[in-house]
């Protein structure tokens, strides 16, 4: 087989299929514009890097949708998830990673892969001949977005995601904050003090909360129609549907204890999660904001245990783009008008990395299976692949179609089983026993991928 696969984009998505692919036995040529071509949210050249949180949220495949796609995605040796493997942090239940090791990890061993040709050189337009995946994320540049717009006739659709804050560890109090997860979570110590707690009394709260509500703040353009996504809320949209939102939100102070003042309930808690295996640097968990750099220092300085805070980056905000995928791709993630090119990642319509990467994943294989002269059977709709990638191509309402996590409430019901919080338990047991099933009768095993080393 002489005829290669073009990958734009070297981020989450665009990493994952190229190594399925080229695993395959598929020659792939992987185009990513960086560093050549900036953006916003990127810092490198690096494929794989992450540019929000260092987390691919909860790891527990029995219980959680995402951890399901977690456990799918290891089944069919994920390139992501074995680098996320490798550059693992205490997290409690959540699967985060040491970001910069974990992009050099994907960058190192695709650049070292024989079937892979990697280009730094801006694509700018969708080819009528070859086969073809886009996975340029919600970063998808201006010229290859009006390319895209031409094609479908349609207006472009987008969202704003926000950018969490990172401190550095040594300027944080540790006599005001403390290390604790939430409920003890966790096997290890280590992982039942993944996160810095700092308290704040009801006074405290009510002054943070009114100085984030007046603080200066980035604004769109006029005209300007995006909505934001609503699991990355800027925390001073969030402080805006009310006082108390956050603190039913990041802020809850629940399953806590503080270690300096045991005796005494905070009322509400902001928590840090460690950004990398140092330990020197600590992400403020579900700080989104939009608020402009000046605003953000004086208000994060008013959090206990931040006040002389210094930090390594700052929040930040940017436009995302997405296809309204149930029109436009069909069930093998092609596109409509032109089948030679198909849409993988945060582009298609899903939100998050794993979610992504999980995208990327099936693209790939379903591009080498047709260039193999073997295509893939449509993915087990009670997987968790499955369940995503039916919404994103056709399960969906066209008309409303927004970005999504991977959740049980995309998977069809199974009889029998007791609704309500109660059947919570069982109900979701059942769900991940049998989309298990599903996907490991769908994944071939004449085209597995070999395993990484660790």
């Amino acid at each position: 087989m002489t005829e290669k696969l073009h990958i734009v984009g070297g981020g989450m998505a665009g990493s994952e299929a190229a190594w399925q692919a080229a695993e395959m036995g598929v020659q792939v040529v992987l185009h990513e514009m960086r560093p050549k071509v900036e953006t916003f949210a990127h810092r490198t050249g690096n494929l794989g890097e992450m540019v929000c949180s260092n987390s691919f949220r909860s790891d527990d495949d029995e219980q959680n949708a995402v951890g399901l796609l977690h456990w799918e995605m290891r089944a069919a040796n994920s390139l992501i998830m074995q680098s996320a493997k490798k550059h693992r942090l205490p997290a409690g239940g959540a699967l985060a990673v040491d970001r910069d090791p974990f992009a050099q990890t994907i960058t190192d061993i695709l650049t070292a892969h024989p079937n892979v040709a990697i280009s730094y050189e801006e694509v700018t337009e969708l080819p009528d001949q070859g086969q073809w995946i886009f996975a340029t994320g919600p970063l998808t540049s201006e010229t290859l977005g009006a390319a895209i717009q031409a094609e479908t006739g349609a207006d472009r659709l987008a969202f704003f995601d926000a950018i969490a804050p990172i401190v550095y560890a040594e300027s944080i109090d540790m006599s005001v904050a403390w290390m604790q997860s939430r409920y003890d979570k966790g096997e290890t110590e280590e992982e039942q003090k993944a996160y810095l707690n700092c308290p704040m009394t009801k006074d405290e709260y009510e002054t943070f909360i009114d100085a984030l509500l007046a603080a200066d703040k980035t604004e769109f353009h006029e005209g300007e129609t995006a909505k934001y996504f609503d699991g990355c809320l800027p925390i001073e949209v969030m402080a805006e549907r009310g006082r108390e939102t956050l603190r039913f939100g990041p802020m809850k102070p629940v399953g806590l204890t503080n270690i300096h003042k045991p005796d005494e309930k905070a009322y509400a808690v902001v928590q840090l999660r460690r950004d990398n295996a140092l330990g020197t640097l600590f992400n403020i968990v579900g700080f989104q904001t939009k608020m402009k750099y000046g605003a953000q220092t004086d208000v994060f300085k008013m959090i206990p245990g931040l006040q002389d805070a210094s930090f390594a980056r700052l929040g930040g905000i940017h436009r995302n783009t997405f296809l309204n995928s149930p029109t436009l791709l069909d069930s093998q993630m092609r596109m409509r008008s032109k089948p030679n090119i198909r849409f993988a990642g945060q582009v298609t319509g899903v939100e998050g990395y794993v979610e992504s990467a999980s995208m990327g994943l099936l693209a790939g294989r379903m591009a080498a299976g047709e260039l193999l002269g073997t295509p893939l059977t449509d993915v087990p709709q009670d997987s968790a692949h499955g369940a995503l990638i039916h919404h994103i191509t056709g399960g969906a309402e066209a008309k409303t179609f927004q970005p999504m996590n991977v959740n049980f409430g995309l998977f069809r019901p199974i009889d029998g089983l007791k609704g309500g919080r109660r059947g919570r338990k069982d109900r979701y047991k059942a769900y991940t026993d049998r989309a298990k099933t599903a996907w490991s009768e769908w994944l071939d095993p004449s085209n597995e991928p070999a395993l990484l080393a660790d």
